[in-house]
Parts: C-alpha cells; sequence; structure tokens
C-alpha cells in the first residue's frame, strides 16, 4: 500500500458520473463499444496505440497486427525509436 490507495481487484464502470463495480463482461462490452465508437466516428484516426520497447517483438506485432486488421488505424507509435 502507498500513499493509502491499493490497487484495483475488478472492474469498474461509469454511470451517472460515478464509478461502480461490474463484471468483467459488462466491462469488457464498454470497452469494445468505446474502441467501436470512436473508430465509427473518426475511420482511420479515432483510436491509437503505444507500445513499449520492453515489449517482446511479438507482442508489439500483436498490437501493431491488432490496430491495422481490427481497428483499421495506422496510429501506432513506440518508444523504440529512442
Amino acid at each position: 500500500m502507498r500513499n493509502g490507495l491499493t490497487r484495483l481487484a475488478e472492474p469498474m464502470v461509469r454511470d451517472d458520473g460515478g464509478l461502480r463495480v461490474a463484471t468483467w463482461d459488462e466491462a469488457l462490452d464498454r470497452a469494445a463499444a468505446g474502441l467501436r465508437a470512436a473508430t465509427e466516428r473518426n475511420p482511420g484516426w479515432g483510436v491509437g496505440l503505444f507500445s513499449c520497447s520492453k515489449a517482446t517483438n511479438e507482442m508489439n506485432f500483436v498490437a501493431q497486427k491488432f490496430m491495422r486488421q481490427v481497428l483499421r488505424s495506422n496510429n501506432i507509435d513506440s518508444c523504440n525509436r529512442t
């Protein structure tokens, strides 16, 4: 425990301006709906992804493949350039 805060142990969703505990299915459905809405509202640039050089090449490959094929966006960057 640091500064009196602990990690979340279960997913939470926002309802009426506040957070409440939710099931994993509900939280993942909301996340998917948010990504879908962003990509429909702004095709090609509604979402982006930033990956880390500490991730494996395979993980970075899967991340960029997900962005390009599933979310239809080329907004991919990483700290591999530094």
